[in-house]
């Protein structure tokens, strides 16, 4: 058995995060979302191959477009659960320390393929949530 992530050191230990399905529309929830992370002095990098840029980051369409100089610690992941693991492989290529699928966002598989290439997971938890219960 596996100890339980230590969710506050993680969260603490992160300086860059991928967002992939990141939108550019302010009311969306990954939208919200990245503003609150990027407002904590988190480095977010959006990855949407329909955007060219949101909140002020260059956007990319996929993990594995993003310049290797920018080390990716943590993928956020608000996609459909259908379209996560080509995520979470890209994850892995790009070596990501760890995987975070937002509320609603489950696929037990991807997350075992994760944690079986050594990425920490978080599955059905929103990450705005858990920082400020975590580290605010």
């Amino acid at each position: 058995m596996k100890a339980p992530l230590d969710l506050a050191k993680l969260l603490r230990e992160t300086k860059t995060i991928a967002v992939a399905g990141l939108s550019s529309n302010s009311s969306r929830p990954s939208h919200r979302v990245a503003s609150y992370l990027q407002e904590q002095g988190y480095r977010i990098v959006p990855v949407n191959p329909n955007c060219r840029e949101v909140l002020g980051e260059k956007a990319f369409p996929s993990l594995l477009q993003i310049p290797k100089e920018i080390r990716i610690d943590l993928v956020n992941v608000f996609r459909r659960p259908d379209a996560v693991v080509p995520v979470v492989e890209e994850a892995i290529q790009i070596g990501a320390r760890g995987v975070w699928m937002q509320e609603g966002v489950i696929h037990s598989e991807a997350a075992q393929m994760a944690e079986r290439a050594g990425l920490w997971v978080v599955m059905d938890r929103c990450l705005m949530i858990e920082h400020n219960h975590y580290v605010s």
